[in-house]
């Protein structure tokens, strides 16, 4: 497997290594992927990291927790049902949202003042809000709490592929909570490395 392979939609049983063999590739493996994820993180806000998946994120993903965990077979079924689900199918972009807060208390303060926080998040190509879709099996608020990470798609038309591939169309993620109401321009890098994951 290589990087070209970030256009696959799935990762399959076939594609997942042998702990040994993944042991013998894992540093080059790693250093690899932390160069592409480069331009695939955005950060909005004090606080709100974005992190765009692909498949060899997930690729990555999947092995390294296979790697620590040693779960054997059973487990590669877990993994392959728990993260095929964030690789873009060809008009989207997926994200894994984080608050990266430190300090325990500080991050229970922040995170229960941001209830609700994952239906304000929009990607907005030129004129078009692209409202984000939170993955559908883990309810990530609750008692007017908002969970440290979120997993999102932005579905696309192909006329939103376009613009976003078009430098001189604005595109600007963020929220619009109101105790978060941050945005950010992204980068003509960033928007570069996520063009890829289109079809």
């Amino acid at each position: 497997m290589s990087l070209a392979d970030a256009q696959k939609r799935t990762i399959t049983r076939a594609d997942v290594l042998s702990r040994d063999a993944y042991g013998e590739i894992r540093k080059d493996r790693r250093a690899q992927v932390v160069a592409l994820k480069k331009h695939r993180r955005v950060a909005v806000g004090p606080y709100a990291m974005f992190y765009f998946e692909n498949y060899e994120t997930m690729w990555m993903q999947i092995h390294e927790m296979l790697f620590i965990e040693k779960g054997g077979e059973e487990q590669i079924g877990e993994e392959l049902h728990a993260y095929n689900p964030l690789i873009p199918q060809g008009r989207e972009l997926v994200a894994t949202v984080m608050f990266e807060i430190d300090d325990p208390v500080r991050r229970a303060r922040v995170l229960g003042q941001l209830g609700g926080i994952e239906d304000t998040l929009t990607l907005k190509v030129g004129d078009r809000e692209i409202h984000a879709v939170s993955e559908t099996e883990v309810e990530r608020t609750r008692d007017g709490k908002t969970s440290s990470v979120h997993f999102v798609h932005f579905p696309f038309t192909d006329a939103d592929v376009a613009h976003f591939s078009d430098p001189a169309v604005p595109v600007v993620l963020g929220f619009s909570h109101p105790d978060y109401a941050h945005m950010t321009i992204l980068h003509p890098d960033v928007r570069q490395a996520l063009s890829r994951d289109f079809a």
